[in-house]
């Protein structure tokens, strides 16, 4: 599984015109899923997503476990996109929305036992996502 990850000052998902998910403070993710991933991936990549130490502070760089920060996670097939052939990105290496999905509900079930506070986007929907990039701040991380 691939995710990458901003430091935001806020970030919001809107889809059809009503926001469905929005934080302050906190991390964005966006969250791609490839053929061959599983549960145990998904769990990994949600403690890496929590535990990233990325928010400076006078002890040292946090992470938003240590500060009780929120992330919001969205759903992004397009990560897994070829382009190292011509102008039209394949997107062979992308699971199938019915492998997908269960998966990144398991990285948002993941965060929420670990007591992250979590919003999301809608999976599969044509989705419009704003953020204040913090940094700026953002990382490509892989399990």
């Amino acid at each position: 599984m691939r995710a990458v990850v901003s430091r935001v000052g806020s970030a919001a998902v809107t889809v059809d015109g009503a926001v469905v998910g929005e934080i302050g403070p906190g991390l964005l993710s966006l969250v791609g899923v490839r053929h061959g991933d599983d549960v145990d991936g998904a769990r990994r990549l949600a403690r890496k997503i929590h535990e990233l130490r990325i928010f400076p502070s006078e002890s040292g760089e946090l992470s938003a476990a240590d500060l009780g920060l929120p992330v919001l996670v969205v759903s992004q097939f397009t990560l897994y996109a070829d382009t190292r052939k011509g102008r039209r990105p394949s997107w062979t290496d992308a699971a199938p929305g019915e492998v997908a999905e269960p998966l990144v509900d398991e990285v948002v079930a993941e965060l929420r036992r670990r007591d992250a506070t979590v919003a999301t986007g809608v999976f599969g929907a044509l989705m419009q996502v704003s953020s204040v990039n913090e940094g700026p701040m953002t990382l490509l991380l892989e399990v």
